[in-house]
């Protein structure tokens, strides 16, 4: 496998809570493709599924329908229909960084420990070879050796995050899913712990969705962005064109809402209204059009699919751009 070819393919990928007779879709009918050496970000407003999508690639939730294909091995293998206990080694390929890089660390552990049971659990740099290459981890992540004696409550919460990000490290990842790693920190730490990414990236390889709804940080860091509105995609484009032709109302909607360095700069597109339906009783045709500006009769009873309408670029309006 070399750069650009698949790594992960999402295909019709569900998620649904509560009982079977009115169940609430979390995740409807998802499909994008993950190519091996590039970042993919996942945006959408808070409830959109974004977290959901990422803890099913990681088999922390399992899906309720769909085909997660990973291409990293001999033989391509569905991650969703895999039972737990074949899923375990690969838990060592596919790793995930938390958002809250406090709840998501052990505080009765040393970080030495924290760090040293991910190598134990996957039988790596056993004996001697432990503790240097903890040492190196942390080094690795901008912290220095003499913080493995620390417990996590002595850490500030961007240190907290590069040691989330280390313990990802440490078995090796080719794959990643970075949940909002930048959302629980301060503004002056958040351009650290992005550089971090960029350059862990860049050294090893590695393959990545990053979660997040900083459109901002999604435009340095990602190559491809998916869009999610109540638990569907409605885009996907490489960052620079989406940036520059943005097809969807609530991609433009969302890209006019991000704030403006001039404060006296005027917006063309006015601001959503209204809060996101509920995924409960989600709206009939397209599920955006109780927000949408530009809804029409038609938009109720048609529940438009992705369509191409550019290069590596897709739309689910019916409107032209």
């Amino acid at each position: 496998m070399t750069d650009g070819d698949p790594l992960i393919e999402i295909q019709g990928l569900c998620k649904n809570f509560g009982p079977s007779v009115a169940p609430v879709r979390a995740v409807t009918d998802v499909s994008f493709t993950i190519r091996k050496g590039e970042t993919v970000g996942l945006v959408g407003e808070s409830g959109s599924g974004k977290t959901t999508i990422g803890r099913m690639l990681t088999r922390l939730a399992d899906p309720s329908a769909g085909r997660v294909i990973y291409r990293g091995l001999d033989q391509p293998m569905d991650l969703a229909a895999i039972s737990l206990r074949r899923y375990r080694p690969l838990r060592a390929r596919i790793q995930m960084i938390f958002q809250d890089p406090y709840a998501s660390l052990n505080p009765r552990l040393r970080i030495r420990q924290i760090i040293g049971e991910a190598l134990d659990t996957h039988g790596l740099h056993r004996g001697a070879a432990r503790l240097p290459r903890i040492h190196a981890l942390l080094r690795q992540v901008g912290l220095g050796a003499e913080h493995a004696e620390r417990y996590p409550h002595e850490f500030s919460g961007g240190q907290r995050q590069r040691i989330g990000i280390a313990r990802a490290l440490a078995v090796e990842p080719e794959f990643i899913v970075a949940d909002e790693p930048l959302s629980a920190l301060d503004v002056s730490i958040q351009a650290q712990v992005i550089n971090l990414l960029s350059d862990i990236r860049e050294h090893l390889g590695l393959t990545m969705l990053f979660i997040s709804h900083d459109l901002d940080v999604v435009e340095y860091l990602c190559d491809r962005v998916v869009v999610l509105y109540l638990g569907r995609v409605v885009e996907i484009a490489p960052t620079r064109e989406l940036y520059a032709h943005p097809c969807h109302p609530y991609t433009r909607a969302l890209l006019a809402a991000a704030p403006a360095p001039d404060p006296a700069q005027r917006r063309d597109i006015p601001l959503l209204e209204g809060d996101l339906p509920s995924p409960a009783n989600p709206p009939s045709g397209c599920v955006f059009r109780t927000r949408c500006p530009l809804a029409q009769a038609r938009c109720a009873s048609h529940d438009m699919q992705l369509r191409q309408v550019g290069d590596e670029h897709w739309t689910a309006c019916w409107r032209d751009a």
